[in-house]
């Protein structure tokens, strides 16, 4: 339960404000689907808040084959080694 109430529209700049600075992380006005992510290292985040219990609850969709294994690996390895994060994996999604 949330301490406080916020409006749907206040979760979603909430978590626009916290990941601005995260080239990778997407945050969306409706529930997304996986085939968004397809072919890319983004995740997409769609925060809403639950009305009868006061929750907040968040949907996210990403590709499991690169964001989940070959992208981390990549995103991981250019942090380690001081390269531009987004190096090699900023490639858009497929699905338009």
């Amino acid at each position: 339960m949330l301490k406080k109430n916020i409006t749907e529209k206040d979760a979603v700049e909430l978590y626009k404000e916290f990941y601005k600075s995260e080239p990778f992380i997407k945050i969306v006005d409706a529930p997304p689907a996986t085939k968004h992510t397809w072919g890319s290292n983004y995740v997409y985040l769609y925060p809403y808040v639950r009305e009868d219990t006061n929750t907040l609850v968040v949907i996210s969709a990403l590709d499991n084959l690169v964001k989940g294994s070959a992208g981390a690996a990549i995103q991981n390895m250019n942090l380690m080694q001081g390269f531009e994060e987004t190096m090699g994996i900023s490639a858009l999604p497929v699905y338009p």
